[in-house]
């Protein structure tokens, strides 16, 4: 398993699947699955039994997780880049390969 070089909080595209060309910010990155749940992104119905917290039960929409591989970095631009590490200073820094800006 390699690097995992998406973060929670940056805005991604999915490049690959069933939904691909959607676009959405990682609410969460799960490590030892290598998977991240993006905001409005594969959206799934579960079915709720009535419990305390809701007393009606139902059906509720909820993000399923996506595979990091199917996932790509967005830049301010909106353009799909990979991910770079470099030092500045004593520093470590992402940047984006495409257009070398800081992340």
């Amino acid at each position: 398993m390699g690097k995992i070089k998406i973060k929670t909080g940056d805005k991604v595209r999915v490049i690959a699947g069933a939904h691909k060309g959607a676009e959405g910010e990682v609410k969460q990155v799960l490590r030892e699955d290598n998977k991240a749940i993006v905001d409005g992104v594969n959206l799934v119905k579960k079915h709720a039994k009535p419990s305390a917290q809701n007393p009606q039960g139902g059906i509720q929409e909820k993000e399923a997780p996506i595979q990091i591989s199917n996932l790509s970095l967005l830049t301010s631009d909106g353009q799909t880049t990979r991910v770079g590490y470099r030092m500045e200073g004593d520093q470590k820094v992402r940047y984006a390969k495409k257009s070398n800006e800081v992340i």
